[in-house]
């Protein structure tokens, strides 16, 4: 859109529309003394050519992706994109965050978001899939929500302390509005302790939210999870890696009653911390109080397949104050990217990516196990992300790896993690398909190994 100046004739004629003499006139109600009586602190402006060569500069501070070797998890991963998600994704006719209201004039948008609600099903083994969420942590929050309205329960959610800590900071900032407590099960194994579970649970609950595989990247008791929050009548919220699910049981299969996603592995870089999706699936009972878009698919009077809005008389564009969630504009063109990285993977083509992150992972295990002051900190089983206990302090560790041209992290002293011994000595390391065994073998060296 170009930004073209106001005239001194076109200012002088909407100031008279509206009533007042001048710009100042507008800013009245705002008090003297807090009104800037000084020119802004900027630099002088840039020619184009002298504003080209300054964003250059800037942009050599950054590490472009592909030049490291990355090992970052605590959420966000290093999957292979195929091309085709690009190529597709930037498509003009896609080329939009928006979920449209006028569902007759966007079909084409519209039987992306249907095709993705089907993608999800298949993956959560879950009935009702809605058209995406902003990411892994709103989406958390969102279905805890969901819950409370489902159970009619508003004052105790339990959350376990190997959830991913900013998903649940994100929820204590949710739920602190409504004075609904947030009970945190520490985790000091780097997975729940079932009898932990259980005391923390009761007949106020509303949902019990637990990760799987969790923010150590190991693997809960997701069946007994389950029956334990349903024992008292609370649903099982899970929320999962996508990724896993193309090996691992689904959380439709383990008796989730919701499960969500942070959606960045489905053919989302990494980038600056987003966009990135939120996945959100439920059982079908429940569909009427799920947040944000679901489309469907139905016939036109003339008998041709079309596709709408369905269920909008939950949303916060018809009943307001009173919808599900105030979710609006959804992430529909990240969802683009995620069905089409599912389209073309395939059930086959997923399986074979996590086998691979879960082979790589074990092997880069096995090698950091050798670097002397370094070893894992839980037992627990793990999918294609660990935590490594370093003797002298993740910080160094993390630094030597950095030199070497190798990301690793983060490191857990940063986070809020309930009962995890001396997390300052911790930190993540994920391995996806995209590592190599030169790769792991020289991080190993790299270190000390």
């Amino acid at each position: 859109m170009a930004y073209l100046v106001n005239t001194p004739d076109q200012q002088r004629q909407m100031l008279q529309a509206i009533g007042v003499a001048s710009v100042s006139d507008l800013f009245e109600q705002v008090p003297d003394d807090l009104r800037l009586k000084r020119p802004l602190d900027l630099p002088p402006a840039l020619a184009e050519q002298e504003l080209e060569a300054h964003l250059r500069d800037l942009a050599r501070q950054n590490v472009a992706d592909g030049s490291r070797s990355c090992f970052l998890g605590g959420g966000a991963y290093d999957h292979f994109i195929p091309a085709a998600v690009d190529a597709i994704a930037s498509r003009s006719e896609f080329y939009t965050a928006y979920t449209p209201y006028q569902a007759e004039a966007s079909q084409g948008s519209l039987q992306v978001f249907f095709e993705y609600q089907t993608l999800i099903c298949q993956l959560t083994g879950l009935d009702v899939s809605n058209a995406s969420l902003y990411e892994g942590g709103t989406a958390v929050s969102e279905a805890v929500f969901m819950a409370m309205r489902v159970t009619d329960r508003h004052k105790k959610v339990v959350v376990l302390g190997s959830v991913h800590p900013e998903y649940r900071q994100v929820c204590q900032t949710y739920l602190r509005q409504i004075n609904c407590e947030l009970v945190t099960v520490p985790t000091p194994l780097g997975v729940a302790d079932l009898k932990k579970v259980a005391q923390a649970l009761d007949d106020q609950t509303a949902c019990l939210v637990f990760q799987n595989p969790n923010f150590f990247g190991s693997l809960e008791e997701t069946t007994a999870l389950c029956a334990a929050a349903q024992k008292v009548g609370a649903l099982a919220i899970a929320s999962v890696d996508p990724i896993s699910l193309g090996l691992l049981a689904r959380p439709g299969d383990y008796g989730a009653d919701i499960a969500v996603a942070e959606g960045q592995g489905l053919g989302i870089p990494l980038q600056y911390g987003g966009p990135y999706v939120g996945v959100l699936a439920c059982r079908e009972q429940y569909v009427r109080k799920m947040p944000g878009r679901i489309i469907g698919e139905t016939v036109d009077r003339e008998g041709r397949r079309t596709y709408v809005l369905n269920l909008q008389a939950r949303e916060q564009h018809i009943r307001r104050d009173k919808a599900t969630s105030n979710i609006c504009t959804n992430q529909g063109l990240m969802a683009l990217r995620a069905t089409v990285y599912l389209s073309l993977l395939g059930p086959q083509g997923l399986r074979e990516v996590a086998e691979l992150c879960v082979r790589k992972a074990h092997y880069a295990a096995s090698r950091l196990a050798g670097v002397p002051g370094i070893e894992p900190a839980f037992g627990a089983p793990y999918f294609k992300e660990f935590v490594i206990r370093c003797r002298d302090g993740a910080a160094g560790v993390l630094s030597k790896a950095r030199k070497a041209g190798f990301d690793l992290g983060p490191a857990l002293g940063k986070y809020a993690l309930p009962g995890i011994d001396r997390p300052e000595e911790c930190c993540l390391v994920a391995v996806t398909e995209k590592r190599t065994k030169q790769e792991i073998d020289l991080l190993a060296t790299a270190l000390g190994g």
